[in-house]
């Protein structure tokens, strides 16, 4: 049986990080960082990107569950709101998977200091913080499993997600 891994967070958490070494940890797997399938310039956020970005996604995920070469799908995108979860979920074949949908999750300090880190380093604008921080609460109110990630390495992390 096929196990999918839907794992969501706001940005600066660990998602990239931790989906990258849990590819290498599982067996026969394929990972999909859902911001490759959004990645123009300039990013625009309208009705018709956001439809065309979930589309590329959704059939990506089921073009990897119906291939034979794989038995994990990993999947990081931030998903803080439901509606997005339960619209992948709805979109690709789970009829033969086990699925696993988690948040990654920490506290705000921790999240500031990983997003400054990464607008010194000139992965990040400044302008994301605010934001990153106030979704933050967003995560609670999903139907997902939660990994606190404030404290952890991403090897930690990717040894709780691969024993579920």
């Amino acid at each position: 049986m096929k196990k999918i891994y839907l794992i969501g967070g706001t940005m600066g958490v660990g998602k990239t990080t931790t989906c990258q070494l849990l590819k290498k940890e599982l067996h026969n797997s394929i990972f999909l960082d859902g911001d490759w399938c959004w990645d123009a310039n300039p990013f625009q956020v309208t009705e018709e990107t956001k439809t065309m970005v979930l589309d590329n996604i959704c059939y990506l995920l089921n073009n990897y569950i119906h291939c034979s070469a794989y038995e994990n799908i990993i999947f990081c995108w931030v998903m803080h709101e439901q509606s997005i979860i339960d619209s992948i979920l709805n979109r690709i074949d789970t009829e033969n998977c086990i699925v696993k949908v988690i948040s990654l999750v920490c506290d705000e300090d921790v999240l500031k200091k990983r997003i400054e880190r990464d607008i010194n380093e000139g992965i990040r604008t400044d302008r994301v913080i605010e934001r990153c921080v106030e979704r933050i609460s967003l995560y609670q109110g999903l139907k997902t499993i939660k990994i606190d990630t404030s404290n952890k390495s991403a090897g930690t992390i990717v040894k709780e997600i691969s024993v579920m």
